[in-house]
């Protein structure tokens, strides 16, 4: 038991020994796949980066990073570090935000997590309006499906998420927006239904774009119907759905809301009627956490999402 001790003890020696500029060199070498080009993206010579690499390699005991005459890429131990180093830099930027905030009252930065699913609810006349009234203040926003916002907001890297439904609440104060149909994009030569509206039924053996949180719940829908399921293009970001849909790539099932930030062209839009696969967005906070002031004129803002 103690030799696992001094190991594990070992390993967080190191860990402390670096250093959030060695994390952001190797992030920056770990995305541009080149240490010539990640130099650049720092804005610092080539000699320095290749040092910190190495030194970094040596602190840690274990190769990171394998070079090659054109590219540089990552061993398994660096993919980890990779992963461990984004939430470690964001969460010292994300602390750095919540300090200057409490510091400066109605300045300092905050960061919004938000499922592109939600963009159309969102009240961008509001948060004008709270630029205008505290110029100060800066935002950062994070896009990513809902729950790669919930872990965000776990690790303390956003501070507001908004969200769609389904989604675990336990430990998160919410306020839900009211409950919203899915609605098709159809291309002209796939136009199927009635004038304003279309059931489960009509979209069977139809060619659907749809986002990945719908995979499940439409198979079951289908499954429950014993219709035809055909989801030809499987995508994050259900504006994408949209945007392939115009393209007459098939029929697209996206949130009603977000046709009001989407151009869908001369495609037909309608209701698809089926409560099952409705849902609601939300805007949430950890319970435990104690907003600033900042943070809950953010909040009453975004309000319900209305």
């Amino acid at each position: 038991m103690m030799y696992i001790l001094n190991i594990y003890h070992a390993s967080l020696r190191k860990i402390f020994h670096m250093n959030i500029k060695q994390l952001e060199y190797f992030i920056a070498i770990a995305e541009e796949h080149q240490i010539t080009a990640a130099a650049k993206r720092l804005h610092i010579s080539q000699p320095p980066l290749s040092y910190e690499l190495a030194k970094l390699e040596k602190e840690l005991g274990c190769q990171l990073a394998v070079r090659g005459p054109r590219s540089v890429s990552l061993t398994e131990a660096g993919k980890v570090l990779y992963e461990r180093a984004l939430r470690i830099v964001a969460l010292t930027q994300a602390t750095e935000r919540e300090v200057a905030s409490v510091a400066t009252g109605a300045g300092g930065s905050i960061s919004l997590g938000v499922d592109p699913s939600c963009s159309g609810l969102m009240p961008a006349d509001r948060l004008v309006d709270l630029h205008r009234r505290f110029p100060n203040v800066e935002f950062e926003v994070r896009e990513g499906p809902t729950p790669s916002i919930l872990d965000l907001l776990d690790g303390g890297i956003v501070d507001i998420g908004v969200v769609r439904t389904p989604f675990k609440s336990d430990g998160l104060r919410c306020r839900f927006a009211e409950t919203e149909p899915l609605v098709a994009v159809m291309p002209p030569a796939l136009e199927v239904g009635e004038e304003a509206s279309c059931t489960l039924e009509d979209l069977s053996g139809l060619p659907l774009i749809v986002s990945r949180r719908l995979v499940a719940e439409l198979g079951k829908a289908f499954e429950v119907m014993g219709g035809d399921l055909r989801m030809t293009t499987v995508v994050d970001d259900p504006r994408t759905a949209a945007l392939w849909a115009r393209e007459s790539m098939g029929c697209a099932l996206v949130p009603r809301s977000l046709i009001r930030v989407t151009d869908t062209g001369d495609q037909f839009i309608k209701t698809l009627e089926c409560r099952e696969l409705e849902s609601r967005a939300a805007v949430i906070w950890k319970a435990q956490h104690t907003p600033s002031d900042l943070y809950r004129t953010v909040i009453a803002l975004l309000g319900d999402l209305s």
